[in-house]
């Protein structure tokens, strides 16, 4: 079985260490709110920004989650000391969607996937079947990867820091989109979904085939 998805918007971020010059700030007014947000939520907010969405369905994909949150608490735990309640909050995997969802004040369904190496194939797979309902949806996935010691256990991923985000719906039309090259330089987990945000093009249609 056969889905095609239009790609009606796209955007990605990413950075050997960081991505830089967010708009944060003008995105999230309220210090209070902007100062619990974790790297991923700021990347998550950026692109919703970028692709022009607001208020839908939200389908979220890592494979290693809020990182820095996580080692942050293992660290405490290793020394003995007290686990920051932050940290604690903002250690799950919806993390990102869920900040994004707070400000935009989005009550859709939000649903957050993790597949390891294979979460950018079941992230399109599932986008593709839920957008079977009709309506707009954004697939969205990310990787803050910047670590105290990272460089010990990483020796082939370049892009510590990178999100992508697709909004997209269903079509019956043929696709436009043909996926060859993808970086392996960036996690497996979102290197083809930034391939596919790499190859649309502007001023005409972006259509994508999933098989199911």
């Amino acid at each position: 079985m056969k889905i095609n998805l239009e790609i009606i918007s796209s955007a990605h971020l990413k950075a050997p260490i960081a991505v830089e010059g967010l708009n944060t700030k003008t995105l999230v007014p309220k210090m209070v709110f902007r100062r619990r947000l974790t790297r991923a939520s700021k990347l998550a907010i950026e692109l919703l920004n970028l692709v022009g969405f607001g208020k839908g369905r939200i389908i979220y994909g890592s494979a290693y989650g809020e990182l820095p949150a996580t080692a942050s608490i293992l660290n405490s735990i290793l020394n003995k000391s007290g686990i920051s309640p932050t940290d604690f909050q903002n250690s799950v995997y919806n993390t990102p969607v869920s900040y994004a969802s707070i400000l935009e004040k989005n009550e859709s369904e939000m649903l957050t996937i993790s597949s390891g190496d294979e979460t950018s194939d079941k992230l399109l797979k599932i986008g593709a079947i839920k957008a079977l309902d009709g309506d707009e949806i954004l697939l969205i996935a990310s990787e803050t990867m910047n670590i105290e010691n990272i460089d010990e256990v990483n020796s082939c991923i370049k892009y510590l820091e990178s999100a992508v985000a697709l909004r997209v719906k269903v079509t019956d039309e043929e696709s436009t989109l043909h996926i060859k090259d993808i970086d392996d330089s960036l996690p497996k987990s979102l290197a083809k979904l930034v391939a596919i945000s790499e190859s649309c093009k502007e001023n005409q249609k972006n259509i994508i085939e999933i098989q199911i």
